[in-house]
């Protein structure tokens, strides 16, 4: 990544998201904040944030945005087959998780930006283009880095170290996930460093080479 160029990595909320902050010449891009906008605005005070981006509609992904979007003013994008869910994201969650009305998370506002395959997202001097991903949900997208921001990918709840998204929930389609993993092993180089949307982050290379889910091709 370029020189003067960062990564800032906050697990927030109940399920342990992984939210990121990229940070190049004073802007920030915010991917994922899952919960407590408010907390990972006050880390963000030396910096401008020009967007907030969200991989997916789950609750996880998006009910800090709100927050941190009152906090900065920055405006937030998810895809368009997201949309729907995401600014119902604790209702439509509250089947599976009943008790999150009462953890503090908030549902995102409506987006300002829908975001499509081959839309390029950019922040300071790094580039990143949006991949559509569906699978875990039906507009699920990765941030694959380009240029001084090649080597990085934010590829939300699609893989894991070692696992992938899971399917049985509302949206979910196996068959479209297997494909999307498909479609990821050529679209990213086996050096990258995936960041995860849960857990640790890992590289191309070895989730071709070690997760179950590459191996049933």
């Amino acid at each position: 990544m370029a020189e003067g160029s960062e990564i800032r990595k906050f697990v927030v909320g109940p399920i342990e998201t992984n939210c990121y902050a990229v940070v190049s010449e004073g802007k920030c891009l915010v991917v994922d904040p899952g919960a407590t906008g408010d907390m990972i605005a006050s880390h963000l005070e030396d910096v401008e944030v020009e967007l907030i981006v969200a991989t997916h509609c789950h609750h996880d992904h998006v009910c800090g945005i709100r927050a941190l979007k009152e906090a900065t003013g920055a405006p937030w994008a998810i895809s368009a087959a997201d949309r729907d869910h995401a600014v119902e994201a604790l209702e439509r969650s509250s089947h599976v998780w009943p008790d999150l009305p009462t953890l503090g998370l908030e549902d995102p506002p409506e987006p300002d930006q829908l975001l499509a395959e081959g839309d390029v997202v950019r922040v300071g001097t790094l580039e990143f283009r949006v991949v559509a991903c569906p699978g875990h949900t039906p507009g699920g997208i990765a941030l694959i880095g380009m240029g001084e921001a090649a080597g990085l990918a934010f590829v939300g709840d699609t893989l894991f170290a070692g696992s992938a998204g899971r399917t049985d929930l509302a949206g979910g389609d196996f068959d479209q996930l297997m494909a999307t993993l498909d479609k990821l092993s050529r679209e990213i180089s086996p050096d990258t460093m995936l960041l995860c949307g849960h857990g640790p982050e890992t590289t191309m290379a070895t989730e071709l080479a070690t997760n179950p889910f590459y191996a049933r091709r």
